[in-house]
């Protein structure tokens, strides 16, 4: 299992193909895209199971949306309820990225199920608003 974690375009595809050749299973992104397009394909052409950073990173945000949400209420969540409802949070992105992908015939693709279910999440949101 590889993670890349440092920096946008940590990865490219010659390196990502040089964790094919020795076996790598799964990528997981922990950064904002460390992953290079070119470095995405080659580990989708060779089946590797790719978590992309829009879902997997997807923490950290959570926890910071967290964070504002206990200041604007003036909570003090313990540190086991912001886990749990890290935890909450980040299977919903599993759920949906991995249920989308299989409802389009893309069962296993997290890139597209993350891409396709954050960008109806959105359309949802504009269309309840009257934006469109």
């Amino acid at each position: 299992m590889a993670l890349p974690c440092a920096t946008q375009n940590e990865l490219n595809g010659e390196e990502a193909a040089m964790l094919v050749a020795n076996n790598v299973i799964a990528v997981g992104e922990g950064a904002n895209m460390p992953c290079t397009p070119e470095a995405v394909e080659v580990f989708q052409k060779a089946g590797v199971l790719f978590a992309p950073g829009k879902a997997s990173n997807a923490g950290g945000v959570a926890t910071s949306g967290l964070e504002m949400s206990q200041n604007s209420l003036r909570l003090s969540w313990t540190r086991e309820e912001v886990d749990e409802k890290l935890e909450g949070i980040m299977v919903n992105i599993h759920k949906n990225a991995f249920e989308t992908a299989k409802k389009y015939n893309r069962e296993g693709d997290y890139v597209f199920g993350a891409n396709v279910a954050g960008f109806l999440k959105v359309a949802e949101a504009m269309i309840a608003q009257g934006v469109v």
